[in-house]
């Protein structure tokens, strides 16, 4: 497909960035058909012009680029492919950009070529993620992930619960269970996950993993 006829919707809220970008891909030979400064804007320009890409920062006032996909998908209809373009290399942003399907994954580092040879990949039904990350970062996260598949509801409550820094005290007061139940719980988990059985390894992994 010629890029001429690649649609593209930018969301960026740094205008000095925006412009910059837009501009780039526009000499590159891409259809800017839209652009966005916050998450609000860009669930509403990317439902009314439809583009093919929808290039997002995901730190944006109002909805964050996570949050816009997850509104724009429940358009049915709505056949547009989501990167996200940001400085975060953290694994916990990279687990839930892979949670929602995103199909391309960039760092505003990457260079135009990175940017280019993206959308090559997204067009042609493929992910991307950047370069930047090593040759097994990407498969060890999938792997983390799948291990999250492996636990109860329960467990997996928990677990969130865990990333947002609550301990087994709170949590068994929100959860109205006893703290030795929870504590069976965490152990449960961390032989489930194959961690090290330590104090700390469990919320490690759930702030990198789940946050």
């Amino acid at each position: 497909m010629a890029k001429t006829n690649i649609t593209i919707v930018i969301a960026e809220d740094h205008p000095i960035m925006l412009k910059g970008l837009k501009q780039e891909l526009e000499q590159a030979g891409y259809s800017i058909i839209g652009t966005a400064v916050n998450g609000k804007e860009a669930v509403e320009t990317i439902k009314n012009l439809k583009p093919q890409i929808a290039l997002l920062d995901i730190e944006m006032p109002f909805l964050t680029g996570f949050e816009v996909m997850t509104a724009c998908k429940e358009n049915k209809d709505l056949q547009t492919r989501f990167v996200v373009m940001t400085y975060h290399k953290q694994k916990n942003f990279v687990a839930q950009a892979k949670k929602l399907g995103v199909h391309g994954y960039l760092l505003k580092e990457d260079s135009m070529e990175e940017i280019k040879k993206c959308i090559a990949t997204v067009m042609a039904n493929g992910i991307h993620f950047s370069r930047s990350f090593s040759d097994n970062f990407e498969t060890n996260v999938e792997n983390e992930l799948k291990k999250f598949a492996l636990l109860t509801p329960s467990e997996r409550k928990i677990v969130e619960l865990i990333a947002t820094g609550k301990t087994s005290n709170e949590i068994s007061d929100m959860l109205c269970v006893s703290p030795r139940t929870i504590q069976k719980h965490r152990t449960n988990i961390i032989e489930k996950l194959r961690l090290d059985p330590t104090p700390d390894s469990l919320i490690l992994w759930a702030k990198e993993y789940k946050e």
